[in-house]
């Protein structure tokens, strides 16, 4: 079985930037349609936030007063929530958010996966293949967050557990010590998980089957996985934080909206962001294209595709780069 000495982060974003940039308008449109507005939603979406937010030293004014019975400090936490403006909009900004990401997942990867092959990539198929695989990959992404959710109800009572019982040591030790493999476990999920949004897209699964799937195919691949993760999510990560000072500064100083400077900075964070959930698409993307070729999956596909042609795969058995002649006779 062929070794994956040579197949790391690297290899995997020079594969990904290939097809981006053999594709470059396509790419561009589709980030246009989904990922900017995407983007620039979670950019904005805090400082709105905070804009909008009023004082809440009145509001813990008057549940300090009405904490003499439980009954009113119910009363008024059901009126509270019902005049608050912020339930419905959260609604609607968290259903945006999930469409569009979905939808980015969907087309992004059709394309991307048609793009590895050398196939033509078109606006009005990727925008067909969203019909198709959009409902597989909703369940798939409900189901595999489900489980991650219900797996990490326990965090906050182990985070909790020390600052009730400062005196119990060993109480202490013991949820640190049930906490650390939790931890372990979900991450350990997440990678296996990799490529479960890829699976249901292109093979057209749904359910447990995407999840499954992944996990097999990421056997002997997880430090890959690993790498794009912590990659993606760490630039990701930055981006959006920028996006929450970018809050505070216009909480402090509303006149912050008409600034010029403070327009830019938004739109230079939601483009950077942009590019960079496009990558993460085409990076797991490649990488399940990778990972079905180390499981000795793509032969027949590269049978297929690459008559007359041959291929250069970045992973070999002497740690050379392997080239794969198909003929057909």
């Amino acid at each position: 079985m062929a070794t994956t000495a040579n197949l790391n982060l690297w290899s995997i974003l020079s594969e990904s930037k290939r097809i981006i940039n053999a594709h470059s308008r396509h790419f561009l449109a589709l980030s246009v349609f989904f990922l900017l507005p995407l983007s620039f939603s979670l950019i904005v979406s805090p400082t709105i936030i905070h804009l909008l937010t009023p004082s809440n030293s009145s509001t813990i004014h008057i549940l300090l007063r009405l904490a003499h019975t439980q009954a009113q400090a119910q009363v008024q936490a059901q009126t509270t929530f019902l005049n608050s403006p912020f339930p419905f909009p959260l609604l609607l900004l968290s259903l945006f958010l999930l469409i569009f990401s979905l939808s980015a997942l969907a087309t992004i990867t059709h394309s991307i996966f048609h793009g590895f092959f050398g196939r033509p990539v078109k606006l009005i198929s990727a925008f067909t293949s969203l019909l198709s695989s959009f409902l597989p990959l909703l369940t798939t992404f409900i189901l595999s967050h489900l489980i991650l959710f219900s797996l990490s109800l326990p965090i906050p009572l182990f985070l909790l557990t020390p600052s009730f019982s400062f005196s119990s040591i060993t109480l202490t030790l013991t949820a640190y010590a049930l906490f650390l493999p939790l931890i372990f476990v979900l991450f350990y999920l997440r990678i296996s998980w990799t490529l479960a949004s890829v699976i249901a897209v292109v093979e057209r699964t749904w359910g447990f089957q995407p999840l499954r799937r992944s996990a097999a195919l990421m056997k002997g691949m997880k430090s890959v996985g690993v790498s794009c993760l912590l990659f993606f999510a760490s630039l990701e990560g930055i981006m959006l934080w920028s996006g929450s000072l970018l809050a505070e500064v216009a909480s402090s100083d509303r006149g912050s909206w008409r600034d010029w400077a403070f327009v830019v900075q938004i739109v230079l964070t939601s483009t950077v962001l942009t590019i960079l959930m496009l990558y993460n698409v085409a990076a797991n993307t490649v990488l399940y294209m990778y990972c079905k070729a180390v499981h000795g999956e793509l032969a027949s596909e590269i049978a297929e595709e690459f008559a007359w042609q041959y291929v250069s795969l970045p992973f070999d058995d002497s740690k050379v780069p392997h080239v794969v002649s198909v003929v057909h006779v």
